[in-house]
């Protein structure tokens, strides 16, 4: 997301692509998401299913949501093929997901974009139902937790509906010959603030410094353009993601000119649907609508068209990252 993914490791849930990083509810993150300003675009977008109390799963829906007809998702649309803005639209993995859940429970998804660091904050605070942003489920984020195990907020419930890891990318031709997050001490990395890969890159640092070698440079950036960017123009040697948006970069960027993704990825684990801990029933519902479009066909055949079938599950779950 900075588009870290992570922007969310259970390789035996389908193929376990990767990782790929959500701020605990009241100020850090880890992966995908966390802290407390919502800067960044406020687009909104709607997923119209047309609301009906005939849909299979309505009925598990809190009263609030069934009133209403519509649940108010938080992303940073800046991680394709995940969640990115097309068109004036909010369009990717996600929200394709949330088309089809919608289905089953009779009510819209409306997407509002911000920044990835706020999303949990804002979910918390009310400002949203759920988010839904490449968020990477682990214990931190579940508990309210920073990367040192400090409180900061009540945490937040996933449902889990995808999984990745984090991925190096680098300029097209690799001229620094990085060859994976180890090849990166004494080395500038550009990286999306409050991602998990932020965190990873902390992570390789502390190894490199404990070997006798350099620490690793860390840019953060406040989004993942800004990180692109960076690496780009050659002032970071490397940028780390999640594994579907690094891949979906290398490919598209410049028309495949720009970037490519060096080594295997990392920490893979699984992206989970962000949601209040008060807030059990809904919990229970998207957990319920996941399995029934998983079981349907219809999930796949949405990874399928954004060419993320590797992060496919064989069955949701709630709270499932470590």
């Amino acid at each position: 997301m900075t588009a870290s993914t992570t922007r969310r490791t259970t390789a035996t849930r389908s193929r376990l692509a990767a990782v790929a990083s959500i701020a605990v509810a009241g100020a850090l993150i880890l992966t995908g998401c966390g802290d407390q300003t919502d800067s960044g675009s406020d687009n909104s977008e709607s997923t119209e299913t047309g609301n009906s109390s005939t849909a299979p799963l309505f009925a598990k829906l809190p009263k609030k949501i069934q009133d209403a007809g519509e649940i108010q998702v938080g992303t940073n649309a800046e991680y394709a093929p995940m969640e990115f803005q097309e068109g004036g639209k909010i369009v990717g993995v996600d929200p394709d997901i949330a088309a089809a859940l919608g289905e089953k429970l009779g009510v819209d998804f409306k997407f509002t974009s911000g920044s990835f660091d706020g999303l949990i904050t804002s979910l918390n605070t009310g400002r949203y139902d759920i988010a839904m942003s490449s968020i990477t489920d682990n214990k931190q984020r579940q508990e309210g937790l920073d990367d040192k195990g400090k409180k900061l907020g009540p945490g937040v419930d996933f449902v889990d509906y995808f999984v990745a890891g984090t991925a190096v990318y680098v300029q097209k031709g690799n001229p620094k010959n990085i060859n994976s997050i180890e090849d990166l001490c004494g080395q500038t990395a550009a990286v999306q603030r409050g991602t998990t890969y932020e965190q990873a890159l902390k992570d390789q640092s502390k190894k490199c410094t404990d070997a006798g070698e350099k620490a690793v440079k860390i840019e953060s950036f406040e989004n993942d353009t800004e990180a692109q960017t960076r690496v780009k123009s050659g002032g970071a040697v490397a940028g780390v993601n999640d594994y579907p948006v690094a891949i979906d970069l290398a490919r598209k960027a410049d028309d495949g000119n720009a970037f490519e993704v060096v080594g295997e990825q990392v920490d893979a684990g699984p992206f989970g649907i962000a949601v209040n801990k008060d807030n059990k029933q809904l919990t229970a519902a998207l957990e319920e609508a996941v399995n029934a479009i998983i079981e349907d066909g219809t999930y796949m055949e949405i990874l399928k068209k954004w060419g993320a079938e590797t992060g496919a599950i064989d069955e949701a779950a709630v709270n499932g990252g470590k």
